[in-house]
């Protein structure tokens, strides 16, 4: 990374597709610790103009201004893996430019030990791009890249022994978390992130906040999770109609201000429009009148200088519905006992027993990968499983899954889709249903392969309440949604008398709607009644992570040694025999620097060569000190 105080800058950006302005002459100033939330309707440009800055969209007019060597970083909603490698050899990628600049640094190091020229301004030359690759070598940390990697997978949600596995051996949420993680390593100028909490569970959006928060360069985030964007951000530019409206504050307070301006706005016109129509009314009063035409031009003239208050463009569609009233169930609506399941070899979860009663609002929560979806299929009875699980008395079940676009009939149109689920009197108000969930005029005749995914999403919703469910299934019900309709639905659920199980890990969705928070394992599930907020607050954690860390070491299901896990003493071990590498290359670095010849003539040379010496012993010591540290610890375990 090499920072700059120089701002990133789009100028008058212009650009239409097909006749509609997606930016209509917009400007926007990037600065160095800016962390910007960048909001908008679903197809307001957001995307785009990520594209825009990286130089991967082209534009009608405009100019886009960065420094030579700025850096920016891009994580795009979807990216296609190719790779053969191991998890931690791809993210080891995220170094390449590290890898060039040591190889550069060693090479420039032997021009010098074997020149003898040091008046000559090529050798001053070359001394000096040395100390500027090893400041740029600083700034990366490269002596501790094994400890960065390890420490970034960690947090984004890998076990120490899925480092090794092929990446092809992962899915594509866990693909796009190693794509997060080698950008993250790359320590760009600027980071331009696309969504990228759809593939993180609470745990790992939670590090991710703090990793961004203190990170040293700028950031650009898209994200529908305003909890995120508040913890995150301190600016918001929110993209409607081609135009932008930037505001120094995170969503939730940019909210506000831009309702507080609107409403000004609104009141100021409305004088505005009251002193005009009484200067009209002066005006057609003194027209005819001799004595008075002269004062008449002048109103006129006033009117004409008068800068008319326009009302910024906003963006009211929204979803607007309800859940039908539910058919009382029995008070127990759903119970397993040692619920098991296993594709194969691969053993999802064993032995979990729980019980939901009626008109409970239930969040199901946990890492990626401990079954949660499988978990919502056998209860909803979309796959099978071994032990029992049984839905109570007169239990209906609605179940959204999490890929909608698997779901919909493909070659339907969205009206088709409605009509084929509407009974009786629903039959005559499909057009009507499809406007509450944003399908107007030609809308309800697009076919649902072109819609995008949001509009799958509240199709999908809108097929959910056609019928009288009294058990609803979630699972990631607010992916594709934006702000607006994801608080319809939340308000939508919140109002449901039936009951409620939803998988999800955005916690302001999930803040207020549900009680209690069950939380699962491979082969455990533990009930918490409360909040989302109270169950982290209550055990005292920023993370799910840190949490299942402390209950570990209360109930001893974790092997320890003399105080630290296995897993911290593993890391302890690979943090020793990296200490060791390092220390050794800098002594042979000393070594060198100090049988190197230098004219004690030439004051400027024996600077230079007293500043690189300095800088190695330096760096020795500190190996040396934190070497100690750590083999004093692991010899403490022993």
């Amino acid at each position: 990374m090499v920072l700059f105080c120089f701002m990133f800058r789009l100028e008058n950006i212009r650009l239409n597709f097909a006749q509609r302005p997606i930016f209509d002459g917009i400007d926007l100033f990037i600065g160095q610790n800016d962390k910007i939330g960048l909001v908008g309707k679903n197809g307001a440009g957001k995307t785009t103009l990520f594209k825009v800055i990286t130089s991967d969209q082209g534009t009608d007019e405009g100019r886009v201004s960065k420094p030579k060597e700025y850096q920016v970083g891009y994580l795009p909603q979807e990216l296609a893996f190719n790779s053969n490698l191991s998890v931690k050899d791809e993210v080891s990628k995220a170094f390449e430019v590290t890898i060039l600049l040591e190889k550069k640094m060693e090479e420039i190091s032997k021009q010098l030990a074997e020149r003898d020229d040091y008046e000559s301004s090529e050798y001053l030359d070359l001394a000096e791009e040395l100390n500027k690759i090893s400041t740029q070598l600083g700034i990366y940390d490269v002596d501790s890249q094994d400890q960065q990697i390890e420490l970034v997978l960690l947090g984004l949600g890998f076990e120490p022994n899925e480092f090794s596995k092929p990446l092809s051996e992962f899915s594509g949420g866990w693909q796009m978390r190693v794509a997060l993680a080698k950008i993250l390593l790359q320590k760009p100028d600027l980071l331009l992130l696309d969504e990228p909490t759809n593939h993180l569970d609470i745990e790992s959006i939670q590090w991710l906040e703090e990793y961004l928060k203190n990170y040293a360069g700028a950031v650009v985030l898209i994200s529908h999770d305003r909890l995120f964007l508040d913890n995150v951000t301190n600016r918001t530019v929110e993209l409607l109609n081609g135009s932008l409206f930037d505001y120094n504050a995170p969503y939730s307070r940019f909210v506000e201000l831009r309702k507080d301006v609107i409403e000004k706005q609104i009141e100021a016109k409305k004088n505005q429009d009251r002193e005009i129509k009484q200067t009209e009314e002066l005006i057609n009063k003194f027209r005819a009148k001799a004595n008075k035409a002269a004062f008449a031009q002048s109103l006129i003239k006033k009117l004409d200088k008068m800068e008319r208050i326009e009302i910024d463009d906003q963006d009211d569609s929204s979803m607007d519905f309800r859940f039908q009233p539910a058919p009382r169930a029995g008070k127990v609506v759903v119970k397993g006992e040692n619920l098991s399941k296993a594709y194969g070899n691969k053993q999802v979860f064993k032995g979990l027993n729980f019980e939901i009663l009626r008109g409970q609002k239930v969040a199901l929560i946990g890492k990626n990968g401990v079954g949660k979806t499988t978990m919502t299929k056998a209860i909803a009875g979309e796959t099978r499983y071994e032990g029992d699980c049984e839905l109570g008395y007169n239990v209906d079940v609605g179940y959204y899954t999490q890929n909608q676009s698997d779901e919909l009939p493909p070659d339907l149109t969205a009206l088709e889709v409605i009509e084929n689920e509407a009974v009786g009197d629903y039959r005559k108000k499909v057009r009507s249903l499809l406007g509450a969930f944003m399908f107007s005029g030609d809308d309800v005749f697009k076919k649902v392969k072109v819609l995008s995914g949001g509009e799958k999403a509240r199709l999908a919703l809108c097929k959910l309440m056609l019928h009288q469910y009294n058990f609803l299934i979630l699972d990631e019900p607010t992916n594709h949604l934006d702000m607006k309709s994801k608080d319809v639905l939340k308000q939508a659920l919140m109002a449901y008398d039936g009951t409620l199980l939803v998988v999800s890990h955005d916690r302001d969705f999930l803040e207020g709607l549900a009680d209690p928070v069950i939380e699962m394992h491979n082969s455990s599930i533990t009930t918490f009644p409360g909040t989302i907020s109270e169950f982290l607050e209550r055990k005292k954690s920023q993370s799910i992570k840190e949490y299942e860390h402390v209950k570990s070491q209360s109930k001893s299901k974790e092997k320890k040694v003399s105080g630290i896990s296995e897993k911290e003493k593993w890391q302890l071990k690979k943090r020793l025999g990296a200490l060791e590498k390092e220390i050794e290359k800098t002594e042979k670095m000393i070594s060198e620097l100090e049988a190197k010849e230098i004219d004690h003539a030439d004051s400027e040379k024996i600077q230079l060569h007293l500043f690189a010496l300095t800088q190695a012993r330096n760096k020795l010591d500190k190996k040396m000190e934190e070497w100690e540290k750590v083999t004093l610890k692991l010899e403490e375990q022993q």
